[in-house]
């Protein structure tokens, strides 16, 4: 991954992950990568990893169970036309 200077390793990771939720990468109940993943994927720190999981559970878009991950939630559908 090219990285943006002037962006925040955390943001740029953060839209990474929430574009592969919104496009079906990682499915609606599905696990997500683990904080250690994500470091081997992106080369980023663990603290950077959480930091993006957390983003992702304060935006409604993962959800945490304890002792056994994160998982992403069911995004809402669009309304019918």
């Amino acid at each position: 991954m090219k990285w943006e200077p002037e962006i925040p390793r955390w943001r740029q990771v953060y839209a990474v992950m929430s574009e592969r939720i919104v496009d079906g990468t990682y499915e609606a109940g599905g696990r997500l990568p683990s904080a250690m993943d994500i470091c081997g994927e992106f080369g980023i720190s663990q603290m950077t990893a959480k930091r993006v999981l957390k983003e992702l559970r304060a935006e409604g878009l993962a959800e945490m169970q304890p002792g056994i991950g994160t998982f992403v939630t069911e995004l809402p559908k669009p309304p019918a036309p």
